[in-house]
């Protein structure tokens, strides 16, 4: 299967920033200079420039332009818990809107993250994710299709977790999380209703099986003022 144009875009920056063609706080080129360098529309651009922000390679600064992200302060955190899991300990109820649910290639990041070997396929799905009926993050989850290609659509989707323990004998291990600060761009204010320019947390996270095997690796965009994270040791 083909990679998608996006996916090919984000790889190749992904290993300009890597050969320091751009290093740490430089700005990229605008979005327009880009498009025309890839021969794309600037859709195609900005979703390969949006999986890289979501990923925390890039970052966008208002009113400035888009920057190679510094690095950040990194917090451990112990323990796995899904978001109905979450969100039903602190008595709401959840529920998510599925965007989009595809069989694709990996993108490099996607491939480094889950330690996959060349060849092999993902399945990544897009969706909402909500408390009480309100929208608290976007997110964008990736997992190797070996492990869940005999399991239903809504298996995955809505019990990804409980499938894996009870229908396919695998063991939840440990998840590592990376939080950081964003601000919502046009996008994550339709897809969360709030406003451009809100404050935004981002999470990426990749949890592995009991034996260290990474199945799932996260990115999701969480509107602030309606959800926190806390952490206890």
């Amino acid at each position: 299967m083909e990679e998608p144009m996006y996916i090919r875009i984000h790889n190749s920056i992904k290993h300009d920033i890597e050969r320091r063609v751009y290093h740490v706080g430089d700005r990229i080129p605008a979005e327009r200079q880009l498009a025309k360098k890839f021969g794309v529309s600037r859709m195609t651009l900005r979703q390969a420039i949006k999986t890289l922000e979501d990923e925390g390679i890039l970052e966008r600064r208002l009113g400035s332009g888009t920057y190679v992200a510094s690095q950040k302060v990194q917090e451990k955190m112990s323990g796995v818990m899904s978001f109905t899991e979450i969100t039903r300990a602190n008595g709401q109820d959840p529920s998510s809107k599925l965007l989009s649910y595809q069989v694709s290639q990996p993108s490099s990041s996607e491939k480094e993250r889950l330690q996959m070997e060349k060849g092999e396929q993902v399945l990544r799905m897009e969706r909402i994710r909500y408390a009480d009926d309100v929208p608290i993050c976007s997110e964008v989850v990736t997992i190797p299709f070996h492990l869940v290609k005999d399991f239903s659509k809504d298996d995955i989707s809505a019990h990804l977790y409980r499938t894996l323990e009870k229908k396919g004998g695998y063991e939840i291990g440990q998840v590592t999380e990376y939080i950081s600060a964003a601000v919502a761009s046009e996008n994550d204010a339709r897809l969360l209703n709030c406003k451009k320019g809100e404050a935004l947390i981002t999470r990426r996270q990749v949890t592995e099986l009991a034996d260290g095997t990474p199945f799932e690796y996260t990115r999701a965009s969480y509107v602030a003022e309606r959800f926190e994270f806390t952490f206890s040791k």
